[in-house]
């Protein structure tokens, strides 16, 4: 068991980096960002990292989805799924969710910003989204990335056990392994860092929420599910998609499948049992 001093000073430690080092230092308030010291600003958006031949250009004809569009609904009947009844997502579902959390609008200046679908700190946008695909239908199984400024995905590589690198990847939450698809959300650093520098990360967390529930409301309007996970393994993540850990680095997660409302009384009993017990 960890000593508790030191858990306690890691607790102060995180709260000291909640706060965004705002705190008076002299030498902090002096700090001038890369974007001050007009250094070159990084791309956008990541280089794709397939050949053009591994890339499906997805739809947008969103009209054609049935969809529960009403604000106040979307709200009220947002919630955590966890029960999967693994069926395939349609390849305009998966569009759909792709442009609701990552979709760009436009281009602010001469490439200075994306505007996209979800608000960012700067309009910096750092993050990529990569997808470990089960069921949708017309892909291949395995890992894909997102190209935003073309709306469309690319084949990265087959995974041969993708239930398991799914499940090993989050921890060991094998629910998760019966979703039709896991979004994982990676950080590009300097993207923010160019503009923000030191103050760059507690931002970037604060925009990797808003990712997150775009993609819960987008998911109820589709009439799917999915629940948002802090909790997974760094390195077996970034060895799927092959991210170097260091400059960029999955942050959040998300399974997405298909559901049925007598699955969320079955879960909500179980959660209330284990809550009963103590457990």
């Amino acid at each position: 068991m960890i000593d508790r001093s030191i858990s306690d000073e890691l607790i102060a430690k995180g709260r000291e980096f909640m706060k965004g080092y705002h705190d008076g230092t002299p030498y902090l308030e002096e700090y001038e960002s890369d974007q001050d010291l007009k250094l070159p600003q990084p791309p956008l958006v990541k280089t794709p990292m397939a050949d053009e031949s591994a890339r499906t250009k997805l739809p947008m004809d969103f009209d054609a989805l049935p969809m529960k569009n009403d604000l106040v609904s979307l709200i009220r009947d947002r919630k955590s799924n966890r029960i999967f009844t693994q069926q395939p997502l349609s390849l305009l579902q998966l569009s759909f969710l792709l442009w609701a959390t990552q979709g760009i609008k436009s281009i602010r200046g001469k490439s200075y910003a994306t505007l996209r679908t979800v608000p960012c700190g700067g309009a910096r946008h750092q993050y990529e989204a990569y997808l470990l695909i089960r069921q949708v239908e017309g892909l291949q199984p395995g890992a894909y990335h997102y190209l935003p400024m073309e709306h469309a995905i690319e084949f990265l590589h087959p995974v041969e056990d993708l239930e398991g690198a799914i499940n090993d990847s989050l921890s060991g939450q094998r629910w998760a392994a019966k979703a039709a698809v896991v979004f994982y959300w990676a950080m590009d650093a300097y993207r923010v860092e160019w503009r923000y520098g030191i103050y760059a990360h507690r931002v970037a967390l604060i925009d990797s929420g808003h990712i997150g529930q775009n993609l819960y409301l987008a998911c109820t309007g589709l009439g799917i599910g999915t629940c948002a996970i802090a909790a997974f393994r760094h390195d077996v993540c970034n060895e799927i998609f092959g991210l170097d850990g260091t400059n960029e680095f999955v942050v959040y997660t998300a399974p997405v499948g298909t559901v049925r409302p007598e699955d969320l009384k079955e879960e909500q009993a179980f959660y209330k049992f284990v809550e009963e017990q103590g457990l």
